[in-house]
């Protein structure tokens, strides 16, 4: 596919939002184990030199489907939606397929820049997001460099085939509204969320029922309605823009 006619504006990452001073990835207190930047400390500090840090504003496209696939972002904070499919303001009014929320400790556009390709899905914030773009030769140089580094990323690979397998069994597997609505509260919870003492899953509430709805292939009244009914039934509690999932195995007894 060809590479779109976008302003290099666009394109480079250090114009996406004021440079900031590298915070040091060695002390930043989002860090978790299993993200790619659970790196040990010369490998990081490798890593900090290949990249940069930007602020990307909410509601601002980070790439676009189709386009070149010129370096690819670790997600220090803040959350990312990542779809594919017409742009939902394009002429055609067509609904874009949303394929999955990435929040911090993600990697995106990491099979793009492997594959020497073109973005498969477009990429846009949901909230202020703070990000380490990398060139795509300056990280496959640091690949070759680290193999830590490597199987890393065979993780983050991995990671995303089952994102896609979720997706699949999601909406191909699934009998009723019910069924998927609660498949993609867990797999939210699971991707973006936190495990609370004694079990229950919070998540902050990042999608509109618009969205769910595309997400579950059924409409947005359908997604409010089992929503409500999911609250009436004490199964999960939505309040200040988070979601609270009570009682998870009722979710995964639906799935």
């Amino acid at each position: 596919m060809a590479e779109q006619q976008i302003p290099e504006l666009v394109h480079a990452p250090e114009q996406r939002g004021p440079r900031l001073a590298p915070p040091g990835c060695a002390a930043c207190a989002n860090r978790r184990p299993g993200w790619f930047c659970a790196l040990g400390a010369a490998v990081l500090a490798e890593l900090e030199l290949a990249s940069s840090s930007i602020l990307l504003p909410a509601q601002t496209a980070l790439f676009t489907q189709g386009e070149n696939a010129r370096c690819l972002y670790l997600v220090c904070s803040g959350y990312i939606k990542l779809a594919t499919g017409p742009a939902a303001t394009g002429p055609s009014g067509d609904r874009q397929m949303i394929v999955r929320v990435a929040g911090p400790g993600s990697i995106l556009g990491l099979y793009a820049v492997l594959a020497h390709g073109v973005y498969e899905v477009s990429a846009e914030s949901l909230t202020a997001a703070q990000l380490r773009p990398v060139e795509r030769d300056r990280f496959l140089a640091f690949l070759r460099a680290h193999k830590e580094a490597q199987m890393r990323a065979v993780q983050c690979i991995c990671q995303e085939y089952r994102f896609a397998l979720q997706d699949a069994c999601r909406l191909a597997l699934s009998e009723t509204v019910a069924t998927r609505l609660g498949r993609l509260l867990m797999e939210l919870a699971q991707q973006i969320g936190e495990q609370m003492p004694g079990g229950e899953f919070r998540f902050p509430l990042l999608l509109t029922h618009e969205e769910m709805a595309s997400m579950t292939s059924t409409t947005r009244e359908t997604v409010t309605r089992t929503l409500g009914q999911f609250r009436k039934d004490g199964w999960i509690a939505i309040e200040d823009s988070l979601v609270t999932i009570r009682e998870p195995e009722r979710l995964q007894m639906l799935a």
